[in-house]
């Protein structure tokens, strides 16, 4: 990656929401218009997830987020394809725990954020331990953009985990505006969401919405 590693993650951690826009959850529309409308409302950390398209249709969108995400300052993580994120000149990313993350951390982690996808105390503690630049807590509540075969983890993973952390932590899954408080209560940081996002009818107005939640809600901390 291109640029001071270090920094960029800085500025992952600043950040408050956190949208991942996903194939198949953008109300119909196209994953550049749901960037397009995320960038001009300010978000500074976005994700792109496709997981049903072709190597090249991956590295076309990947290169247009990168160019618009770059006109606005904006962090850039690609989700599940490393290679993919060097190519496209992302700035991170992100890994489950079946995407052979333990060697993908050792190649890519001094040229890209590398993120980790953890579902408990152990998994959490293991990425930071092997260098993860960020970890994701979750899912933390039901949740259908994701099949993982697993219950809801719940505010306490997140209790029990965040204060045992050197590194940053993203909390995801099921995360709806009104959870915003209590997960801030419990000690998240910086929240991801999909569909309460992406799928808004007006999703410049939506995400601009659920930051002023999270900056109420950090204020009555």
């Amino acid at each position: 990656m291109a640029g001071d590693t270090g920094g960029k993650i800085r500025k992952l951690g600043d950040a408050d929401i956190y949208p991942v826009i996903s194939d198949g959850f953008c109300g119909r529309r196209s994953l550049i218009f749901v960037l397009e409308k995320l960038l001009v409302a300010g978000a500074g950390l976005i994700q792109l997830r496709m997981k049903n398209s072709s190597r090249e249709e991956l590295l076309r969108i990947a290169c247009e987020f990168r160019k618009l995400c770059s006109e606005r300052g904006a962090i850039l993580i690609v989700n599940d394809f490393p290679e993919i994120a060097i190519e496209c000149g992302a700035d991170g990313v992100h890994l489950g725990q079946d995407d052979r993350f333990r060697e993908n951390l050792e190649l890519y982690r001094d040229r890209l954020i590398v993120g980790v996808s953890t579902h408990s105390f152990e998994e959490a503690m293991e990425a930071q331990t092997l260098g993860a630049g960020y970890i994701n807590i979750g899912p933390i509540y039901p949740t259908a953009t994701k099949t993982l075969g697993m219950k809801p983890l719940g505010l306490g993973a997140i209790s029990q985990i965040a204060p045992k952390l050197n590194i940053h932590h993203t909390v995801m899954g099921g995360i709806k505006g009104r959870h915003i408080p209590e997960l801030l209560s419990a000690g998240a940081k910086t929240i991801a969401m999909v569909t309460e996002i992406t799928e808004a009818e007006d999703i410049s107005s939506r995400f601009k919405e659920l930051r002023g939640i999270w900056l109420a809600a950090k204020a009555s901390l």
